[in-house]
Parts: structure tokens; C-alpha cells; sequence
């Protein structure tokens, strides 16, 4: 990955707690924010073509009672 160094004015409140951070954790500063970057640049991604999501028929309405039921059925399962 290619690197390119750019200035970027913060608050310094959040610079503080990003230098925390990082002399807590090992990691340097510039990494929390090519993280913080990388993120934000996902965020404006967009696609072309639709989404193929599939759609589910219950055969009618699920009422909210219905969905707790499956919900407490599912976690009793689990135990």
C-alpha cells in the first residue's frame, strides 16, 4: 500500500486521547489516524448495481410477539 503524507487540523481534545492511546498501546499516532482515514473513506463508498438480497415470506405479518418467542426459543436453544 502507498502511502501519501497529507496535514489534517484536529481538535485537540481528540489528539490527546488519540496520544493516550497510542503510548498506552504501542501503536503510533499516524496509525490511529490511517485507521480513522480508512474508515471514513469506506463510509463514502457506493455501488453501481443493486443489492441481491433475498426476501422472506412468512405467509402474513410476523407480529412483535412472534419475533420475541423465536428470539427466547433461540437462546433457550443454545444453553
Amino acid at each position: 500500500m502507498a502511502l501519501k503524507k497529507t496535514t489534517v487540523m484536529v481538535d485537540e481534545e481528540d489528539l490527546a486521547l488519540i496520544k493516550g492511546a497510542a503510548a498506552r498501546e504501542g501503536r503510533s499516532e499516524s496509525e490511529y489516524f490511517r485507521e480513522a482515514f480508512h474508515l471514513a473513506a469506506l463510509r463514502t463508498r457506493r455501488w453501481d448495481e443493486d443489492w441481491d438480497i433475498p426476501s422472506m415470506d412468512f405467509g402474513g405479518p410476523v407480529t412483535a410477539e412472534e419475533i420475541d418467542q423465536a428470539v427466547s426459543d433461540g437462546v433457550a436453544g443454545q444453553e
